[in-house]
């Protein structure tokens, strides 16, 4: 059997480090629990990278091991299913439910879109209902599939303008990753920053704070992105021609009218969406927490004489297997922080490196992670807590720190396979769609141009917002 070189790579790489750590006498400094750490973290990574196990099992495995070998206690490892953060990722899911099963979404593709009479326009609108779709439905995988009836409608609108098409399929999944930044929801990896954040450093993200820094961040890359992909797949001879969109068009895609009268299921599904959101955003006014809001929504939504879903079908579209793999991860960034790991790890960088370079550095590296990593949420759980750790001992806010590089790690857009929404456009039966080359054509753009956004946003935005690039 020929083994991959990649695996064989990472396996070689881990293997190294783990033979290396079992020597007492190497890295004198280097306890026993910070040694086990980065054995553990190590294998995790090797098997990440180049194995097809499922990447939640590796993650339950790791935290075990950490758990077993007394690194963690079992009420660590335990604890993070409780947290905060993922019983708002729960209950978020439920609203979602809620939200797809009223058939709001077509009615708001329908208006959006409708209004559309050039290929810019189109292009824009399309990309500013995506970015709405980032506070109804969480992670970026369920965001994909509730827009791709909107996408089939479209496409078969424009038929014979097969050059647009192919950018429609490359626009979506590209603004769904992209505007995920908006929203503390937006994608699992956000939790784990927060959670790892707070472990860490003691420092807290609510919703409001993220989408105070992440809203404006989502809505310029985004936006962006968007003339990206139309500058890289389209000619001036495809943008010139106008653009109808009928409502009806729409409509043969959507097992929900998406037109006409609301019906009082979709009022109070829309009532309920908008006061939750609204109650998100106004945490520091009432101090009630975001998981808090988000169970009282998903309790509504879910009610018999309320709802508009039923509460054992709600729980069917949340991805457990997500949620126990951000509860693992979180252990293991708790692992490296109290071991003291992730301090040992950095504390060979040079001590005066500029906070200019090191969130150069930081943006860099995180967005080219996707290319080894292909998980979003293992990103992070890789990356975050030697960011954080590394931000402390240069002297840059951790906060800033952290946020630049689960922002910059949102582009994963060069293979087909480096994101689900990717993979989900890249092959439609009987809709013609992007492929590998065009990926990389719009890449080679797009992230040179996003990672010197996350920058500017680092230094120059952020600051007036209250997070400063040093404390």
């Amino acid at each position: 059997m020929t083994l991959n070189p990649r695996l064989a790579v990472a396996l070689c790489a881990a293997l190294s480090l783990c033979a290396l750590l079992a020597v007492p006498a190497n890295f004198p400094g280097l306890s026993g629990d910070a040694r086990l750490t980065l054995a553990v973290f190590a294998l995790a990574t090797c098997a990440w990278i180049g194995t097809p196990v499922d990447d939640t099992y590796i993650a339950l495995g790791a935290g075990l091991a950490l758990t077993a070998t007394g690194v963690i206690s079992s009420d660590t490892l335990f604890g993070t299913l409780g947290d905060s953060t993922v019983w708002l990722l729960i209950c978020a899911f439920v609203l979602a439910a809620a939200v797809a099963r009223t058939g709001l979404a077509g009615r708001a593709a329908a208006f959006l879109v409708g209004g559309a009479r050039s290929v810019r326009q189109l292009v824009h609108l399309t990309t500013a209902a995506l970015v709405v779709t980032a506070f109804a439905v969480p992670a970026t995988s369920g965001r994909a599939a509730l827009a791709l009836p909107v996408f089939l409608a479209l496409a078969k609108a424009l038929a014979d303008r097969k050059r647009l098409v192919v950018m429609l399929a490359l626009l979506f999944p590209t603004v769904i990753l992209l505007s995920a930044v908006a929203t503390l929801i937006g994608a699992g990896a956000h939790l784990i920053t927060v959670s790892v954040l707070w472990e860490a450093t003691g420092d807290r993200i609510g919703f409001t704070q993220w989408l105070l820094l992440g809203l404006p961040l989502a809505v310029a890359s985004s936006h962006l992105a968007a003339e990206a992909v139309l500058w890289t797949t389209t000619r001036r001879a495809d943008r010139k021609g106008p653009v109808r969109i009928t409502a009806e068009e729409i409509q043969r895609h959507s097992d929900s009218p998406v037109t006409g009268p609301w019906t009082q299921a979709e009022k109070r599904c829309a009532l309920l969406l908008a006061t939750v959101v609204v109650l998100w955003c106004s945490e520091p006014l009432h101090r009630v927490p975001p998981a808090v809001v988000a169970l009282i929504g998903a309790v509504v939504a879910s009610s018999p004489a309320l709802g508009t879903v039923r509460l054992k079908d709600a729980l069917k579209t949340v991805p457990w297997s997500l949620l126990l793999f951000m509860a693992a991860t979180m252990a293991m960034g708790v692992a490296l922080a109290d071991s003291g790991a992730a301090k040992w790890l950095v504390s060979g960088l040079p001590a005066d490196v500029s906070p200019a370079v090191f969130l150069t550095v930081v943006v860099v590296v995180s967005t080219a992670a996707h290319l080894v990593l292909q998980s979003r949420s293992a990103r992070s759980s890789v990356l975050v807590p030697l960011v954080i750790a590394a931000a402390v001992g240069a002297g840059v806010n951790p906060v800033a720190a952290a946020l630049a590089s689960t922002a910059a790690a949102g582009f994963c857009h060069t293979l087909p396979a480096s994101a689900k929404p990717v993979t989900l456009f890249a092959d439609i039966p009987g809709t013609p769609t992007y492929t590998p080359r065009d990926l990389l054509r719009l890449s080679a753009v797009l992230a040179p141009l996003t990672a010197a956004l996350v920058l500017l946003f680092a230094a120059a935005v952020w600051p007036l917002l209250g997070v400063p690039v040093t404390r």
